[in-house]
């Protein structure tokens, strides 16, 4: 006969943040980012706290997708027991081995707040699902050793190597957690597939964008300028930035400020985790402020109002506008090349002006400084070349 508590299963799965009884001494604990877990509260006989009081202590039972109420209450009740006989559960109660698949799923939900945004935490979870759990999902986590990884490697590595490594990197991930959480011992086996090189070296060519040469750049930005589309001041603003187009495409006006004449963009949107000041030229300026009058959230609005324009808004134009071999990141390399064969701009510059991190963790950890106004003189340089300007040179260094 199942024991019965406070909760329920509906109960389980929906109740909000905090510290939620069942009775016994066994809470649900759901935590703000949405992870369910179970604790049992118990004193064991004989194990006094520093005032002398019977000391109470708290034991994880797992994770709420994993383990059942039921189960959840039956486990409580063995650990009341042994607390009852001065048994700590720490040490003496049984433990269930999760499979991968279990395991891998806790790992993820446990991880959420770390997550960049949820779109990588989804990425994270979907390659694992994929290709490691229809073959490893339903062993035991401490099962799992080189022959069970090569088996979810081996078919991708060298077809699909990047979604291969990141795979070995989340297999990893995996084991690492299961074996601080005492379900796992001795060398985690992607490890040491790694260090016997038991995987055939596959060679990589790097992704690259296609980008416009940068003397072809202020004809084309003439043409641009003609048209009156959103998507037509969303590629200038793109282009005389340099910036991504998430970036520009997800920008509000909260992140402007038309006094110190700078963008910043923040975390959220930034690849690099860091949040990217980007300064702002008259050029620039020309293109943003008029679209104060729309009153929307965003800069750049799309055809549905308070949203943005679509991603793909800016690459269409440009096949609208026949121009072709280029893409719409592409005009980061232009304008890096531009930066290096014209400007002459030291790397550093330059490579902040891309939101590029520059040198070792030590040195970034020393160079608190992003050079903003060193950037802001290349900047406007760059917006006079692309604008067709002739102006004075700019002294960059």
């Amino acid at each position: 006969m199942a024991l019965s508590g406070k909760l329920t299963k509906k109960l389980v799965e929906n109740l909000g943040a905090g510290r939620h009884g069942d009775g016994g001494g066994l809470y649900l604990v759901v935590d703000p980012s949405g992870a369910r877990r179970w604790i049992v509260r118990v004193v064991v006989k004989g194990q006094k706290n520093k005032k002398g009081a019977p000391l109470r202590t708290d034991f994880g039972l797992g994770g709420a997708d994993i383990v059942t109420i039921n189960q959840a209450r039956d486990r409580a009740l063995e650990y009341r027991r042994m607390a009852k006989q001065g048994l700590n559960p720490r040490f003496n109660a049984q433990r269930d081995i999760p499979t991968f698949e279990e395991f891998a799923q806790q790992v993820h939900i446990e991880r959420m707040p770390t997550w960049k945004n949820a779109k990588h935490g989804q990425q994270w979870i979907n390659t694992l699902r994929d290709y490691a759990f229809p073959k490893i999902g339903r062993m035991p986590v401490d099962s799992i050793d080189q022959p069970e990884v090569m088996m979810c490697l081996s078919p991708i590595w060298t077809e699909k190597h990047e979604t291969a490594r990141r795979l070995a990197q989340r297999i990893k991930t995996v084991l690492d957690v299961a074996r601080s959480k005492g379900f796992r011992s001795g060398e985690n086996p992607v490890t040491a597939i790694k260090d016997a090189q038991a995987l055939p070296k596959v060679k990589t060519k790097p992704k690259h964008h296609k980008a416009m040469h940068w003397r072809d750049v202020p004809a084309f930005y003439t043409d641009l300028k003609t048209r009156n589309a959103m998507s037509a001041n969303a590629l200038r603003f793109t282009c005389l930035t340099g910036s991504r187009t998430s970036e520009v495409l997800g920008m509000r006006w909260e992140e402007i400020d038309f006094d110190a004449r700078l963008w910043t963009c923040p975390i959220e949107r930034m690849k690099t985790g860091e949040v990217h000041r980007v300064p702002l030229t008259d050029e620039m300026l020309s293109i943003i402020e008029p679209l104060k009058a729309l009153k929307s959230d965003y800069v750049f609005e799309g055809q549905k109002r308070h949203k943005p324009l679509s991603n793909m808004s800016m690459l269409m134009l440009l096949r609208r506008m026949d121009v072709e071999g280029v893409t719409v990141h592409g005009f980061r390399s232009t304008f890096r090349d531009w930066a290096s064969e014209v400007a002459s701009a030291p790397r550093e510059i330059a490579e902040m002006s891309l939101s590029h991190r520059v040198g070792s963790d030590v040195e970034r950890a020393y160079a608190r400084s992003d050079l903003i106004e060193k950037r802001r003189a290349l900047m406007k340089r760059w917006s006079m070349y692309v604008a067709g300007e002739s102006g004075q040179i700019v002294r960059l260094a």
